[in-house]
């Protein structure tokens, strides 16, 4: 359903990306933003069902910077292989990649943004800081209390796994008290990853609901 795609970030570098478009033509645009593990099959799934949708969906390659087109899948000597992409994230330039996302899909009217881990920080991130969002769906994101203080400039919402190893439980308060606005839901008994089916740690039951809330969000904000 989708195509590979070439982006350019405001500082001029080019990264790779994927593109899905629906059928028929799109009210809105989604941005993906991925976990450690880059543009993989995953990430790739996730544009395909939201095209499915019937939105324009588009995952930029943020590691591109880094080593070009990497992805990995989830044993644990690929975890750890993955986890150095994050060992001193650059997060302004993930930002400028994303912001190179957004500006690609502005055209096709409202644009939101979901991200997934790392992907899942991003996002909040963005919705704090970038220009031409109008939602924005963080899935299990570990940094999301860091920047917390930063209130979102659009309308976020939050999934986090209760059993999450990486996320406490107390992190997650502290982004609910100090975001009232934001929308955050946990899911009992689901751990890190449970939204993707190629990991161990998914959960269906728990998977299935935050994505049905998630695209009755996009359904509520991206018109």
């Amino acid at each position: 359903m989708g195509e590979n795609v070439t982006l350019t970030a405001s500082d001029g570098f080019r990264l790779g990306g994927y593109r899905a478009d629906p059928v028929t033509p799109t009210q809105a645009s989604i941005v993906v933003i991925q976990e450690i593990f880059g543009v993989n099959a995953h990430i790739r799934n996730v544009c395909d069902r939201l095209a499915g949708e019937g939105y324009c969906a588009i995952a930029p390659a943020i590691f591109d910077r880094i080593t070009p087109d990497f992805q990995s899948g989830y044993s644990p000597e690929e975890v750890a292989v993955a986890r150095r992409f994050v060992a001193a994230p650059d997060w302004p330039a993930m930002l400028r990649d994303t912001q190179a996302a957004i500006d690609a899909v502005r055209g096709s009217g409202p644009v939101g943004i979901i991200g997934f881990c790392l992907g899942g920080s991003v996002a909040y991130a963005a919705a704090t800081k970038l220009p031409g969002l109008r939602a924005a769906v963080g899935y299990y994101g570990g940094a999301i209390v860091r920047f917390a203080d930063d209130r979102p400039l659009v309308p976020t919402q939050l999934h986090f796994g209760e059993k999450d190893s990486g996320i406490p439980l107390a992190d997650v308060e502290t982004i609910r008290a100090k975001r009232p606005e934001v929308e955050v839901f946990v899911y009992p008994g689901a751990q890190h990853g449970f939204g993707c089916d190629a990991r161990m740690s998914y959960d269906k039951p728990s998977a299935d609901l935050a994505w049905q809330r998630s695209l009755a969000f996009f359904a509520a904000h991206l018109r």
